[in-house]
């Protein structure tokens, strides 16, 4: 995790891919904003409804802002002019890296593959434990940024060797018009799509979205909706809708639930997510609980214990789930995928690294037994 946050610091200024996998070269930096050409950036919003006044109501997210002419919404990426809503950050992107696809994390999807991923500024809610929060949190105008058109950001993932896109750091939903034509031109070139969510989205565009996508991993912050409004300023009912729709959808899922110590970490709490799950989205879903380290607005608590961890494992095991994992501790056993019939371990990692695949076309290789994912 502090590798993460580290890189997010130092990817903070846009790079540029220089040609070649894996060369990149920082831009020069902008003398001001008309250099910028924030044309390029300003695209019209996807979901919205216009309403007298010239005020219109958001309907991307379940916030559903209602904005005068020349405000913008919550997340502070979208603006209404005279009327008509639009986009501040369409292929406007402040921080890009190639990274591992076990990093995002999914366990269950194309492992050992390289993952191109990209964000811009801007979130829907503000998490009191945000690890990045310097540009979820933050205007686009308030970091620097580069022009990575959708057809562009393909190319470069390609030359990159990357199996997949992946839309992360900040919240996607934010930049849904970008993700949503980068997936397309994505497709069109062999790259996958992986998106990073918290899942605070409405439902007709999460299910567009899921047209053009392969695989999401949904960041449950909470199973309560006390930690949803004190400590992400946002709703829970409106996530586990679109936990259920994706699995309906048949859309490839992973959950991870951030255990912070005090807050979210009861056993009460466990057993109540893991009954969800069960009987929601099947035991077939991996669910990653990962360690909380202090940072943003939560520094006055501790990391998170292993006995914890292991606790929240042992009550989503006890369900019945089939896979589930630690996450953030390095090199322990429940980093590893086992068969749920033989028990065997088929994937072994240590940290992001892959070390052993025993599958056979998507089965366990001792038992034939077939392991939920997106192997190929």
């Amino acid at each position: 995790m502090g590798t993460r946050r580290e890189f997010v610091k130092s990817a903070m200024l846009p790079c540029l891919l220089a040609g070649g996998a894996g060369r990149w070269t920082q831009a020069a930096p902008l003398a001001g904003a008309e250099q910028q050409e924030e044309a390029r950036f300003i695209v019209e919003a996807a979901f919205y409804e216009k309403q007298p006044y010239k005020k219109i109501r958001c309907k991307l997210c379940p916030r559903e802002c209602v904005i005068d002419d020349r405000e913008r919404g919550y997340c502070g990426v979208r603006e209404n002019r005279g009327g008509v809503y639009y986009t501040l950050v369409h292929s406007r992107v402040c921080t890009a890296h190639v990274d591992p696809i076990e990093k995002k994390p999914f366990f269950h999807f194309l492992p050992g593959s390289q993952a191109f991923s990209i964000a811009t500024a801007g979130c829907n809610v503000n998490c009191k434990m945000c690890q990045n929060w310097e540009i979820s949190q933050a205007r686009p105008e308030q970091v620097r940024a580069t022009y990575l058109p959708p057809r562009q950001l393909a190319a470069a993932a390609r030359e990159n060797q990357c199996a997949s896109i992946a839309y992360t750091y900040s919240e996607p939903v934010i930049y849904y018009e970008y993700m949503l034509d980068a997936a397309e031109a994505a497709r069109a070139a062999g790259v996958k799509s992986a998106v990073v969510t918290g899942a605070y989205i409405h439902q007709d565009p999460l299910r567009k979205l899921c047209q053009r996508v392969d695989a999401v991993k949904v960041d449950l912050k909470a199973f309560s909706q006390k930690f949803y409004k004190e400590v992400v300023n946002g709703e829970l009912k409106p996530v586990l809708d679109a936990l259920v729709t994706l699995r309906k959808l048949g859309m490839w899922t992973e959950i991870v639930y951030l255990v912070v110590p005090t807050l979210n970490d009861s056993d009460q709490e466990f057993k109540a997510l893991a009954a969800w799950i069960k009987s929601e989205l099947g035991l077939d879903v991996p669910v990653h609980f990962t360690r909380f380290h202090p940072q943003y607005l939560l520094k006055n608590l501790p990391p998170t214990p292993l006995k914890t961890l292991e606790r929240a494992k042992a009550v989503a095991d006890a369900a019945g789930l089939h896979y589930v994992y630690v996450g953030n501790v390095p090199e322990h056993p429940a980093e590893n995928t086992y068969c749920p019939k033989c028990r065997r371990a088929v994937v072994e990692r240590a940290g992001f690294t892959i070390k052993a695949l025993r599958l056979r076309k998507g089965k366990c290789q001792y038992c034939q037994q077939e392991i939920a994912g997106v192997w190929s």
